[in-house]
């Protein structure tokens, strides 16, 4: 009998992500919590750049949004292209680790018809 073997078939994200987690995690765990640092707080307890727009950060030659590539560094964590990173605030600007979850496209749906019906409260965050 012969043995089967499953052939996984990895996305670039996926790929970049596996990469980046095999050679050089301390590095990005660095550059992750640098830009947090360099974030402002924001009465709602979101951590944000001072860009108008969501930050970008290029890292092994490739660019990244900012909370997402905070979320994969600091969690060690591979995403696929089709994850998405929520946020739990609704803040699209906001880096805040503690705001940030991964999901998928339905969750993020969902999670945008609950804070168009209820609101955020950020006590709970």
């Amino acid at each position: 009998m012969g043995m089967k073997v499953a052939l996984v078939l990895l996305d670039d994200s996926e790929q970049r992500w596996m990469s980046i987690l095999d050679t050089c995690p301390e590095k990005a765990e660095s550059l992750a919590r640098s830009l947090v640092s360099e974030g402002s707080r924001t009465e709602e307890g979101c951590i944000v750049t001072d860009t108008t727009t969501v930050k970008k950060v290029r890292f092994e030659g490739n660019q990244y949004a900012a909370y997402r590539f905070i979320f994969c560094a600091l969690n060690r964590e591979v995403v696929s292209f089709h994850d998405v990173i929520r946020h739990r605030c609704h803040n699209r600007l906001c880096i805040n680790p503690q705001h940030l979850q991964k999901g998928t496209r339905a969750d993020n749906l969902r999670d945008d018809w609950d804070n168009w019906a209820n609101g955020v409260d950020h006590r709970l965050l």
